[in-house]
């Protein structure tokens, strides 16, 4: 593969990770997420 062809492909990655993420963002989905996370780690604990 030449280079350009990495950094093509490089820039479609990176354009689609950020355009995912601000689709989760938008949706609440770092509140659910972390929701989630507090939930297990209280039963590891044994709190919850």
């Amino acid at each position: 593969m030449t280079s350009k062809v990495r950094n093509v492909i490089a820039a479609v990655l990176l354009a689609a990770s950020i355009a995912l993420i601000v689709a989760g963002s938008a949706t609440g989905e770092p509140d659910t997420v972390l929701g989630k996370a507090i939930n297990v780690c209280m039963e590891c604990i044994g709190i919850g």
